[in-house]
């Protein structure tokens, strides 16, 4: 039996386990990427473990997220990934020279190999034919210390692509499709690898597009063969050496198999709020569009923006209707800028953004009260652009240009000819805004601003848990709703007690404040409950405020491991309709929880308050039940290196 190219990779990095899908597995990680939201916090737990240097090919610390400089802290904590990147051997991308995953796509991807980033969109390097993997800080910085990556093996899902894409329709049309056969929760324990003869016919970017988001899916990570337009892309980047060709077995078997034909498609949007809420531009009527955003990890490719400019050239920005551009790194907006379409775009209306995430984390560019605003981006969660009313629609850089010239959701085929854009033969090289690390790092000082503040530590797990069910959630809770983003919060990265305040903030403003009183307690929710982003903060700030056991129908994997990682206790309804059975305020006890979790798959949750009992599943590995009882990985990490 014919291995995919999915089990050919993680068979060549396994350090322990077997390809059994749902068995745990351990694979060694080849390189790490963090950004600036999440990395402040890798980096002090990356010291805590008190290794000098990391143990990774290659460790890059990216500034791509929080460049809004509106107080001294974001800058204070660029200076400290500056030089505790400079310490231990770690290369630093500094603010302006792009998104992580579109640079780290551009310079450093490798067929073949596996990443680990702290960034739920870190997928994007499956199109380049790597196995690319979000995840926690903490799992990042074990992994930069040389430690295993440990995952339940996956489920792999073969889309076979056949045809070719017509005119006006792009690769976010693809992902759309996918996301709307499957859902946001179908890719949940599971790697989609795509195949067939229409891969052929597809970029680099656009494969890039198409695997970064999966993360929406709930995947584990998307992947691509490395094949001939892989080559080119990597020749054309200087990085030819880099290339190796790989792909699935003739023979070789899959989960289960999507069968998609790219000259069906047609242009696509995702609907608020939610990336799976697809429908066909041409069936939605005439929406009026405030405000269009084209950019983030997505959708800000050179060819991208090229068809944007081509689009524009001539043409104005529709009165009513506000066009933001964002160039996905220095590399694109270097070469927009020397080839005259940054003028197009520019004599066009467009309002010119850094080469950074922005709005797409909500720093900056919220739409106005109940406005309609078209992005390129991935996600369109309620409240995530900063504004709480907004309608956010995710579309092709295609359609969103169309709606910006005509000031409406604008099926993009009404524009006329198509603007044909090819793939350069070789690409502006300059890495000048990435920094190598100290060769002397016994001379490189850590700098830290008031901002960071000491890394919060769990306790080990009592013999009881005990405490009040402090909220309940519906389903889908993201961890946009556990732990906001945006321009306010975000700056708190690095100083929980400060940000743990936020915690569940848009659903229940005194969360935070109840918790506290509370002395902790419970939190449960539905199914998928911590789909989106990677955010370890969405652990560590409940943590911080003494929840200790989140109880829910479901859960999305990134979150899930999260919990894990920061002593808090991951636990699902046996039964899903005694989720009926617990409210708000009810006093929950899990009697005798460290034995517990030892003897079995399943303990017995009481709700004083009810009298009621009844079971709830664990689903832990010998070596989570571990860490649990530790009180975190951490702790356990420490314990385990004496």
């Amino acid at each position: 039996m014919g291995q995919n190219l999915t089990q050919k990779i993680l068979a060549a990095h396994l350090v322990s386990g077997d390809l059994v899908p749902g068995q745990e597995i351990a694979i060694r990680i080849d390189q790490t990427l963090t950004q600036d939201a999440t990395g402040t916090m890798a980096y002090l737990q990356f010291e805590a473990m008190g290794v000098p240097k990391v143990n990774t090919e290659l460790s890059v610390s990216y500034v791509d997220h929080n460049t809004l400089q509106s107080g001294f802290e974001n800058a204070d904590d660029h200076r400290f990934l500056q030089t505790v990147a400079a310490k231990h051997g770690i290369y630093f991308s500094r603010p302006g020279n792009g998104i992580c995953h579109q640079v780290h796509l551009e310079r450093y991807g490798v067929p073949g190999k596996t990443l680990l980033g702290s960034d739920s969109h870190t997928p994007t390097g499956g199109g380049i034919g790597m196995i690319a993997i979000g995840a926690g800080g903490l799992d990042v910085a074990v992994a930069m210390g040389g430690g295993a990556f440990y995952l339940n093996t996956p489920k792999v899902v073969n889309v076979r692509l056949t045809g070719q894409l017509k005119p006006w329709v792009s690769a976010k049309d693809v992902i759309l499709e996918v996301l709307r056969l499957l859902t946001v929760k179908g890719g949940v324990g599971k790697v989609i690898e795509y195949s067939g003869p229409g891969v052929a016919s597809l970029s680099v970017p656009e494969r890039a597009t198409i695997t970064n988001m999966g993360a929406e899916l709930g995947a584990t990570t998307s992947v691509f063969p490395s094949d001939k337009v892989t080559k080119a892309f990597l020749s054309a980047q200087g990085r030819e050496k880099d290339w190796v060709e790989l792909g699935p077995d003739a023979d070789a078997q899959y989960e289960e198999i999507i069968e998609i034909n790219l000259s069906e498609l047609e242009p696509m949007v995702a609907q608020p709020h939610s990336p799976d809420n697809v429908a066909k531009v041409k069936d939605l009527g005439k929406i009026k569009v405030d405000q269009v955003l084209i950019g983030s990890c997505t959708n800000s490719s050179y060819a991208d923006l090229m068809r944007v400019a081509g689009i524009l050239k001539g043409k104005k920005v529709h009165p009513t209707t506000s066009l933001g551009i964002a160039p996905g790194s220095k590399q694109v907006f270097e070469m927009l800028a020397r080839n005259g379409a940054l003028a197009d775009i520019i004599s066009a209306g467009a309002r010119i953004l850094e080469s950074a995430c922005g709005p797409c984390i909500g720093m900056g560019q919220s739409p106005n009260s109940g406005a309609v605003s078209v992005r390129t981006f991935n996600r369109n969660f309620e409240g995530r652009s900063g504004t709480a009313d907004a309608k956010v629609y995710l579309s092709s850089p295609e359609v969103a240009v169309a709606a910006a010239l005509t000031g409406y959701l604008t099926d993009p085929r009404k524009l006329g000819e198509a603007i044909n854009v090819t793939m350069p033969e070789q690409f502006l090289i300059d890495d000048s805004m990435i920094l190598a690390p100290a060769q002397d790092s016994s001379s490189a000082e850590v700098l830290r601003g008031p901002n960071i503040k000491p890394l919060p530590i769990a306790k080990e797990l009592p013999d009881q848990l005990t405490g009040t069910t402090l909220l309940k959630a519906e389903d889908n809770i993201t961890t946009d709703h556990i732990m906001p983003a945006g321009s306010k919060v975000l700056p708190l990265r690095s100083n929980i007690p400060a940000i743990s305040q936020y915690v569940f903030s848009g659903v229940d403003a005194n969360f935070a404040q109840r918790a506290q009183e509370a002395g902790g307690g419970f939190v449960v929710g539905g199914h998928n409950y911590g789909q989106g982003s990677s955010r370890e903060h969405a652990a560590l700030a409940p943590m911080y405020l003494g929840v200790k056991a989140v109880i829910t129908k479901s859960f999305a994997r990134i979150h899930r491991a999260n919990l894990i990682n920061f002593g808090i206790l991951p636990l699902s309804f046996v039964n899903e309709e005694d989720y009926d059975k617990i409210s708000q305020g009810d006093q929950l006890v899990l009697p005798d929880i460290r034995k517990a979790l030892i003897e079995g798959p399943e303990l017995t949750l009481i709700n004083q308050t009810t009298g009621k009992q009844f079971k709830v599943a664990h689903g832990l590995t010998g070596r989570q039940i571990d860490i649990i009882l530790a009180g975190g990985l951490l702790n356990f990490t420490k314990a385990s290196s004496r």
